[in-house]
């Protein structure tokens, strides 16, 4: 399978999951959208929680440990509820890598000017 088809096939499969526990991303109103949108942050912002504890941050702490094994599951679940905020903003894998490449440019090109001054057009392209 080729790299962009592995894309694929991650919203082929979250759309799969989304789908198994009722979550029809497909044909949304906009309040639902907002509702999903909403909980999908929150989710993630729970997974972010749970990466940070994956690593020692209390500095003042000496019984922290790095967990690298959590690590990957906590990306991992990140990765599901991204997915599903594309999916439920209408994009597909093909949506997705071609804003990311377009926004990956600007992101170049902020760099190599410096980066000082904020352009909000610089992104509207995308």
């Amino acid at each position: 399978m080729k790299e962009t088809d592995l894309f694929r096939e991650l919203f082929r499969m979250q759309e799969a999951l989304n789908e198994r526990i009722g979550v029809h991303t497909q044909g949304m109103s906009a309040e639902e959208k907002t509702k999903w949108i909403l909980n999908y942050c929150r989710a993630m912002s729970q997974e972010i929680a749970e990466l940070t504890d994956s690593v020692p941050w209390k500095w003042w702490a000496k019984y922290q440990k790095f967990d690298e094994q959590n690590v990957r599951v906590e990306i991992v679940d990140l990765f599901h509820f991204i997915i599903s905020l594309a999916q439920v903003a209408g994009m597909s894998a093909d949506d997705v890598f071609q804003a990311y490449s377009k926004k990956n440019e600007v992101n170049f090109k902020r760099q190599d000017s410096g980066y000082v001054v904020k352009d909000e057009s610089d992104s509207g392209h995308i």
